[in-house]
């Protein structure tokens, strides 16, 4: 390393140090201090690691989680960006935290959660072994526009690190529309038998790329993802490396499918995140970690921030789940629609810089699918509670069962008089920020992340 790589990294080993010490956070600052000070020194902290790098619209975060644990169970010199920090900035941090002079006989492996717009700057300095492509969606139209501008980031960032294997995944038929530097492989879902359907009309990215006519499925996993096909020119899905042949139960709050033969489970809900499991499966077998070894990583993990995030108060139960665009949305409400007992939902909306500040996206969602579940009270919070309001009265939600509580910190004695033991929170990236330092304050949580 050179002085002033030397110099940039005790720079923001210090600033970490104090940051942690006497403020108790400070996740993004110390790497951007480091990275002022000098360009490349993400160059110089990642040089001895083997990266993975995961990227997407969706599911990045929990993918990254299952991925850590997975090849943790044979790598344990291993490090990743649990708090979410998934700019360059934050990327700097996190190899700053596990920084050492001393060099190690272990592999050393790096699993990094990578905003899709900052992959070119990420790989600009890092060359990983592989980068995963979890899908697509709209999202964010404020700042990455629509969905082919945001593939294209991703493919920028990828061309950079042309060595980097693309695991992508396969039933996104805009991971098949470009060319690409980058050798490619695909994970997808074969769970179903062939039949003919399209696309419901309201789904974006269902047009063949070289003729444009509207997409065939076979079958339909959800939104545009599925084993999909051109009636007209003959493009159509790849074929899968690894192929998820069976969902066994899948519930609320956890699933169990079979992969390549092999019977996994994971104790998360939702059918969104089978393909995250299936995407951490996928790398796992990239670096050569058994079936066994897998199952255990699947069962080391443990929910991460608003994905299933479940917070006791008193004697009532809130499961916290962040929203950020139609489809993850429509995601997270089939997945709490299984839930077989009574439970409240409160939508908590924000539109800060963090979110997204184009909300026009909750229109797309489908809110209506409230009508058909067990839900006995349903709350508008936030700072942009009158959209969410007028959102939920459209979907159906008759006003005697909606309750409007504008301020985040008031939401805490609400969760305690609810009709129901169980509440499902719907919450905004800054939504949830706010709710947790309220519920930090008030002790029912540790501060941070």
């Amino acid at each position: 390393m050179s002085i002033r790589n030397n110099f940039a990294i005790m720079a923001g080993r210090t600033t970490r140090w104090g940051l942690h010490t006497f403020l108790k956070g400070g996740s993004s600052y110390p790497g951007m201090l480091s990275q002022k000070l000098d360009p490349t020194v993400l160059e110089a902290l990642s040089k001895d690691y083997e990266v993975v790098i995961v990227t997407g619209t969706n599911g990045k975060t929990l993918t990254t989680a299952l991925t850590f644990q997975i090849l943790k169970q044979k790598y344990p010199d291993i490090i990743t960006n649990s708090t979410g920090a998934n700019m360059l900035q934050g990327i700097v941090s996190t190899f700053l935290e596990h920084h050492s002079y001393k060099k190690s006989s272990k592999k050393k492996v790096a699993i990094l959660e990578v905003d899709e717009a900052s992959l070119v700057y990420v790989t600009k300095y890092i060359k990983p072994k592989a980068i995963v492509f979890t899908n697509v969606f709209r999202d964010q139209m404020d700042r990455y526009g629509e969905i082919y501008t945001t593939y294209q980031l991703m493919l920028d960032g990828a061309a950079l690190a042309p060595e980097a294997l693309i695991v992508s995944n396969g039933d996104a038929p805009i991971f098949n529309s470009k060319e690409t530097i980058n050798e490619r492989i695909y994970f997808g879902f074969d769970h179903l038998p062939d039949g003919e359907t399209q696309a419901h009309y309201n789904t974006d990215g269902v047009l063949c790329p070289y003729c444009h006519t509207i997409l065939n499925y076979n079958f339909i996993s959800y939104s545009n993802l599925g084993k999909y096909y051109c009636p007209n020119c003959g493009f159509k899905r790849p074929e899968l490396t690894y192929r998820m042949t069976d969902i066994l139960k899948m519930d609320h709050q956890s699933s169990r499918f079979v992969i390549d033969d092999e019977t996994f489970e994971i104790t998360i809900g939702g059918q969104y995140n089978i393909y995250n499991a299936l995407a951490a499966y996928s790398i796992g077998r990239i670096f050569d970690v058994s079936a066994d070894q897998i199952r255990a990583g699947f069962q080391s993990s443990k929910r991460v921030f608003g994905r299933q995030e479940v917070i006791q108060i008193e004697d009532k139960e809130i499961t916290v789940n962040l929203v950020k665009n139609p489809v993850g949305l429509n995601q997270v409400l089939d997945m709490i629609g299984r839930d077989p007992e009574p439970f409240s939902l409160v939508s908590i909306l924000n539109a800060n810089a963090a979110d997204g500040t184009d909300i026009s996206w909750i229109w797309d969602a489908d809110y209506e699918s409230i009508s058909e579940m067990t839900i006995k009270q349903v709350t508008a919070s936030g700072e942009r509670v009158d959209d969410i309001k007028t959102r939920l009265e459209v979907a159906g939600v008759s006003p005697e069962n909606l309750q409007v509580i504008p301020a985040i910190t008031d939401l805490i004695n609400s969760f305690k008089q609810a009709p129901t033991k169980k509440i499902h929170v719907l919450a905004t990236y800054t939504a949830i920020l706010q709710l947790r330092k309220e519920l930090a304050n008030q002790n029912y949580i540790e501060g941070g992340m």
